[in-house]
């Protein structure tokens, strides 16, 4: 038997006391002293997660939030800087919004990011359901922001996002490549190459067979440096209610992460495990499964209700619950109790902790937990104790099938 994997993502908000703290601060995300204090502040957190035995640690793609919600626009950076400071624990993110991206530039980082880890390093993709950025960085693939609901958005964003994931792929396990896709090609144009490349003597002679035609011009490219894994690092993508998320994670053995309640993750952990069998993936129930909760470890249940309310209430009311309407909205006491029925924010007790991971575990034996905890808003050394706390006396009451001998 085994213990699950933990990865620690955080979501680095600007602490402002909640919405009203927000609105009198404002615009509290270009306070640069408190990011500067906060980003630094981060480190001491990788370092603390990785002493308690954390799998990995993760962060995230977003942009352009004023008000101070989410300042992470570029998780390559931070993965770099945390792998120089950490022992064990894998560095990652959850992740790219490939839909935005350039894929050739994607491969090269993250391969690199893979060098520097010595192999401690996992790939999250997320597809992107915010319009404030997405639309704006995406606009040179005409990439709509979208939530998972059958408009034409939705399939537009999935057909982009799921090309440019598996060019990226390409990019990482071909000596070299041509990108034909319907949303991008390399390298361009796709119809004569790049004409005239003034280095193409050395580059035919020395470079690999093919990418220079006898005029001169590039009709293949070579996607440098390739992973330190082979044939690449771990690769997640983040789902939240979609049936061809898992669909596409299974076709490539992805690990599916799972925003969702319960009774979600019960039916798509099985969906993704007949799926991947039919691409030759014998998984079990559970194997490469990722679920994500929002936990409070406290002493009692009415400091379980008064965490939400501060850490945790303004990022639901205000950021989450506009995007998927799924969210209850209206008073104070409605959104708390819909936070709580939610089960995506689950804790109190140590006991009552661990009755509630038990729900989950006595029916999918998920391998991978992602917790998230809203800090800056919550303080740095309350949410490492409750950190501590879900290592000690929580994970060891979660065993897994060890499936790395399953695998082998």
């Amino acid at each position: 038997m085994a213990l699950p994997k933990v990865i620690v993502q955080l979501y680095p908000m600007i602490p402002a006391g909640g919405e009203e703290g927000r609105k009198a601060k404002r615009p509290v995300g270009a306070d640069n002293e408190a990011y500067h204090k906060i980003v630094h502040e981060w480190t001491e957190i990788v370092k603390e997660a990785d002493s308690m035995g954390v799998w990995g640690l993760s962060t995230i793609e977003h942009h352009l939030h004023s008000e101070g919600y989410e300042v992470g626009p570029n998780p390559g950076v931070l993965n770099a800087h945390w792998a120089a400071h950490v022992k064990n624990a894998h560095v990652g993110a959850l992740g790219y919004v490939a839909a935005t991206q350039d894929p050739i530039r994607v491969a090269e980082e993250t391969a690199i990011l893979d060098h520097l880890t010595k192999g401690k390093y996992f790939v999250g993709f997320a597809r992107g359901y915010q319009s404030r950025w997405t639309n704006i960085l995406g606009q040179f693939s005409g990439t709509p922001a979208t939530v998972s609901d059958d408009s034409r958005d939705d399939e537009l964003n999935r057909e982009i996002f799921e090309e440019r994931v598996e060019m990226i792929l390409e990019c990482w396990q071909s000596e070299s490549t041509i990108l034909d896709g319907k949303y991008y090609q390399a390298p361009f144009p796709l119809e004569t190459g790049v004409r005239d490349y003034p280095a193409s003597a050395i580059a035919r002679e020395a470079g690999l067979p093919g990418e220079i035609d006898k005029d001169g011009s590039v009709r293949k490219i070579c996607v440098l440096p390739k992973p330190y894994q082979k044939p690449y690092p771990p690769v997640f993508v983040a789902a939240s209610k979609s049936r061809k998320s898992i669909e596409f994670c299974a076709k490539h053995g992805f690990r599916p992460v799972y925003f969702m309640p319960n009774q979600g993750i019960f039916d798509l952990s099985q969906v993704y495990v007949e799926e991947a069998a039919k691409f030759g993936f014998d998984f079990a129930l559970g194997e490469r499964q990722t679920i994500v909760r929002w936990p409070h470890i406290t002493k009692t249940q009415q400091e379980f209700d008064d965490k939400l309310r501060r850490y945790d209430l303004d990022v639901y009311k205000n950021f989450y619950g506009p995007f998927f309407p799924q969210f209850p909205q209206g008073d104070e006491h409605t959104i708390l109790q819909g936070m709580k029925d939610s089960e995506i924010f689950i804790g109190g007790t140590i006991d009552e902790s661990i009755r509630q991971w038990r729900v989950i575990y006595d029916t999918v034996p998920v391998e991978y937990i992602t917790l998230i905890w809203h800090w800056a808003e919550q303080p740095k050394d309350d949410m490492l104790e409750e950190m501590r706390l879900f290592m000690e006396k929580v994970l060891p009451e979660l065993e897994i099938p060890d499936y790395s001998k399953e695998a082998a």
